[in-house]
């Protein structure tokens, strides 16, 4: 299979590389990753500024594309420039720390997956909940063991996978699960400080996001010691209230009312 690599933590990220060298064994990867950390750009694109491709030479005589972009850049450069054709998978990650709940909206690591799906292509963000972590041999296992089954099975077009893997040995994975998006809110708010220079500025801040006991919800699943595996789709239109919104008066109207 070929398969385009990706992440938002940088190309000299251990993550990328675990990931690399688990699918290298049986697959044909091709590295595309940004210079540095680009964590929680979400979807953005570069506009206003050239992008640039270089080669480098990482640890193991690896080589990988660097990009002064962003995944979602580094996905468009990938398909269109250094393969010249869609390859047969994207897959973004290891991401340090998990990607669940509203995180998924911020992170980049699962827009770059997202990127991909937009071009039909079957795809997938593997994160890992830790922070200092451990264990990323469990993790790029998984993802490579759900890889080929994304492979057999395929995936409709605009959906992706969501996949986040405890920080733990293997055997001691309590199995995977199937799981949907926990939207519970967090509870933000800025911390106001002053600088050397004594002016002001803000730093944005957040409790821990909670959320019930259900195991259907991927961090409830995650904290249980599961895989979860969550599909998402590109297609964000709320089809239930646009079919209650065919009622509204609003839209038998030809024009604005004074």
């Amino acid at each position: 299979m070929k398969i385009l690599l990706t992440n938002d933590d940088g190309i000299h990220a251990p993550g990328l590389w675990a990931l690399h060298d688990a699918l290298a064994q049986r697959h044909d990867v091709t590295v595309v990753a940004p210079d540095r950390e680009r964590s929680a750009v979400s979807h953005g694109i570069t506009l206003n500024e050239p992008l640039r491709l270089v080669e480098v030479t990482l640890r193991g005589g690896h080589t990988g594309q660097m990009v002064n972009g962003t995944p979602a850049d580094c996905v468009k450069l990938g398909i269109l420039e250094v393969l010249g054709e869609k390859p047969e998978m994207v897959i973004s990650g290891i991401n340090p720390g998990a990607n669940v709940g509203i995180a998924i909206h911020y992170s980049g690591t699962v827009s770059a997956a997202r990127e991909a799906a937009l071009y039909g292509i079957p795809a997938m963000a593997v994160s890992i909940n830790a922070r200092q972590v451990q264990h990323w041999d469990t993790a790029a296992r998984y993802a490579a063991h759900i890889a080929e089954a994304v492979h057999r099975q395929g995936l409709p077009f605009g959906t992706l996978l969501n996949i986040n893997v405890p920080d733990l040995p293997a055997e001691a994975i309590a199995g995977m699960r199937a799981s949907r998006q926990g939207v519970s809110v967090i509870t933000e708010y800025f911390e106001k400080r002053v600088d050397p220079r004594n002016r002001a500025y803000h730093w944005l801040g957040g409790d821990i996001q909670t959320f019930d006991d259900d195991m259907a919800i991927d961090w409830t699943a995650l904290s249980g010691n599961h895989v979860t595996v969550t599909p998402l789709q590109c297609d964000v239109t709320d089809y239930r209230t646009l079919e209650q919104m065919r009622d509204w008066t609003l839209f038998s109207e030809k024009e604005p009312r004074p």
